[in-house]
């Protein structure tokens, strides 16, 4: 049986996992990251998420587009391994997953909503 985790300690454990998986899978970590548990949601907020390339290419015409469609291709062919990190940190089942990109503030937000809200032992 796992031991019972403060809300700090799985809001950190969540953000080494996305972290890990941003630099491991999709190539690139993000600068920074940040993630709030709010009694039955998870938000990641990972900045500093574009290459050099990415950050070029969203000031060509047609580029934001092409950066959002890739980007959010690769999330959804990854959402279910992304929603089992998620799910391994608070043990409890994620029911979905919502995620978005900034072209202008190269941030990703992402939320997943669970079964049932995490405990919020401080």
């Amino acid at each position: 049986m796992r031991p019972m985790l403060r809300k700090g300690q799985i809001e950190a454990a969540i953000n080494s996992a996305i972290t890990k998986f941003e630099r491991e899978i999709l190539g690139r970590g993000p600068k920074e990251a940040r993630v709030f548990i709010v009694h039955d949601l998870v938000v990641v907020r990972l900045k500093g998420i574009l290459s050099p390339g990415e950050q070029q290419l969203a000031r060509e015409p047609g580029g934001i587009d092409l950066i959002k469609q890739m980007r959010t291709r690769l999330v959804e062919s990854f959402a279910h391994e992304l929603c089992h990190l998620v799910e391994e940190q608070v043990g409890i089942a994620v029911t979905g997953m919502h995620a978005d990109i900034s072209t202008r503030s190269g941030e990703r937000v992402f939320v997943f909503t669970l079964e049932a809200p995490i405990n919020d032992a401080e």
